[in-house]
């Protein structure tokens, strides 16, 4: 059976992911994407567009899933090599959270 994920990340690192086919999570970290399984859905919320900024963006920004495969490391630039995991990105637009939230539960 299929799960469902809601992983955070800005908006500017999530079309990094969908440009290049995969999901990278908590800081490029293997255990959660250890969790993560092939068919599984993921969709990334972004709470601003760029990290750092505070420019009220709250909305889900990505929809895809996790395509066969482990995770593995890529190569980001000054020495970084986050873990990443294979992802068929679905097309889709932003969608704001806000008025979500009262159809949303999250267990």
């Amino acid at each position: 059976m299929s799960a469902h994920w809601i992983a955070v990340a800005s908006a500017a690192h999530v079309r990094i992911g969908r440009e290049g086919g995969f999901m990278q999570v908590n800081h490029g970290k293997a255990a959660p994407l250890r969790r993560v399984k092939p068919g599984d859905r993921i969709v990334y919320y972004s709470p601003s567009t760029v990290l750092g900024e505070k420019d009220g963006l709250q909305s889900f920004t990505a929809i895809g899933t996790v395509r066969d495969g482990e995770p593995y490391r890529g190569y980001m630039g000054a020495g970084f090599t986050p873990f990443r995991r294979d992802v068929d990105w679905a097309k889709a637009g932003e969608a704001p959270i806000k008025p979500l939230l009262d159809r949303l539960d999250f267990t």
